[in-house]
């Protein structure tokens, strides 16, 4: 099974989610192709913590590798073992799913210490270490992530113009565009965020839980009966791990409202998929600048970031013009930002400001209904802005091959947030929704 390449929107609005770059920043370097993911051990990632745990607190801190498996199916496992609520388990990021990686959680277990509970034990899970520190793991409390990513299907002697694009992006950057994971299995969690924004029930429902081309059998026959409002048929055919999905419909076959179903969504669920809408916004603007070649330039209105600090700062048409800016931005010291659409993000001003304003109407939505919203109003949307680029940290390629035959690998560090299947895209320049189809499934 593949997920769709790109939904399509019933009112006019750009429903794309730009995942797949109009141009890309190494365009001058051919692709090598290729595939990724054939099995777990071609995809590590490994989280490069914020900070140590103190030794001492109520929450237990934990490395935990896992196989195949999504992080918030983590915590909902996590949870089951130490008996508390899902919402007392801190991570800082989430990882990909089809994939060996290894992140930080916490769980928040008062007066309580890892002896007191038994010993953690999963097919697919297994723990480096545990400690105890003071307060619960949120998101972005991590520096960054290292991967080492094998390319598959390509002759050994692709690691030339493999190392050749991952060059240039340690001098430049890599774009910081948001990846097919964000937009989930069908890429459409920005249609149901846009949905839940203009507090279109039925929509976002219809979305979650409709008929999707190319949906598996056990997945389609649960997909047909909700379009056909039998509710608990579609309820018995989905499978329990589908928690979203099953809240909405066990609230549907209740008689409650659509409102009610959605509203009942694990709030971090519902982030999510909100998420995905800012995501889509972003990565629209993203390839506007691109397509300038604007990506190290501020413009008179723009508002910039400080990769040392995570500062961000206005930009006049002095600064824009001043030879210590051209510097800074030359050295990845400084980046211009693109918005995440939220109550609390910093605006740009003048003509950046009205085309990141225009970029949210093509979206579908306005500045009047991304402020009445009732997701915005209850914080589910904050707001942020998101660096354009961001710098690719320690590459490495190397072609080897084992029994599997040949393959490229390619092994750096990203800051947090970033995604290293942008960084592939570049590497590979795949057709099409061709990467798309190989994260099948990721968180």
């Amino acid at each position: 099974m593949t997920p769709a390449a790109e939904p399509t929107s019933r009112d006019g609005a750009d429903a794309t989610t730009h995942v797949a770059p109009r141009r890309y920043l190494t365009g001058d370097i051919a692709g090598i192709g290729g595939v990724i993911r054939q099995r777990p051990e071609d995809f590590l990632v490994e989280e490069i913590p914020l900070y140590d745990p103190c030794g001492e607190g109520e929450h237990i801190y934990m490395l935990v590798e896992k196989r195949e498996m999504s992080t918030l199916q983590l915590v909902q496992i996590v949870a089951a073992h130490f008996g508390v609520r899902r919402d007392a388990v801190g991570y800082a990021g989430l990882k990909d799913k089809h994939a060996i990686t290894r992140q930080v959680i916490s769980v928040h277990v008062p007066g309580k210490k890892p002896e007191d509970f038994p010993a953690f034990t999963h097919p697919r899970l297994g723990v480096v270490w545990t400690d105890l520190h003071t307060n619960k793991l949120r998101r972005g409390h991590l520096r960054g992530n290292r991967f080492s990513i094998r390319v598959r299907a390509v002759p050994a002697r692709a690691v030339i113009s493999a190392d050749r694009v991952l060059r240039s992006l340690e001098r430049q950057g890599v774009p910081n565009r948001l990846g097919e994971q964000r937009f989930g299995h069908y890429q459409n969690n920005h249609l149901i965020g846009r949905a839940i924004i203009l507090g279109d029930w039925r929509g976002a429902l219809d979305e979650l839980l409709g008929p999707k081309p190319g949906a598996p059998d056990s997945s389609s026959a649960a997909r047909e009966a909700y379009a056909a409002g039998h509710y608990e048929d579609a309820l018995r055919s989905t499978s329990p791990a589908s928690r979203a999905e099953t809240t909405a419909l066990s609230h549907l076959a209740s008689g409650r409202t659509p409102e009610q179903a959605v509203r009942a969504i694990d709030r971090a669920a519902v982030e999510f998929y909100l998420s995905g809408f800012q995501s889509a916004v972003f990565n629209a603007l993203l390839d506007e600048r691109l397509e300038r070649g604007e990506l190290a330039a501020l413009v008179a209105g723009d508002v910039a970031f400080k990769h040392d600090n995570h500062a961000m700062f206005a930009v006049d048409d002095a600064t824009a013009a001043a030879p210590d800016s051209a510097e800074r931005l030359r050295t990845l010291a400084i980046s211009p930002t693109g918005p995440m659409w939220g109550p609390a993000m910093m605006r740009a001003t003048g003509r950046v400001d009205e085309s990141e304003v225009a970029a949210l109407d093509r979206a579908g939505v306005t500045m009047e209904q991304l402020q009445s919203s009732r997701a915005v109003q209850r914080g589910l949307v904050e707001g942020a802005r998101r660096a354009f680029r961001v710098p690719v940290i320690a590459p490495e390629a190397e072609g080897g091959g084992d029994e599997h035959g040949a393959y490229v690998r390619c092994a750096f560090e990203l800051p947090r947030g970033a995604f290293a299947t942008v960084v592939l895209r570049e590497i590979m320049k795949p057709r099409g929704d061709e990467l798309a189809r190989e994260i099948e499934g990721a968180d």
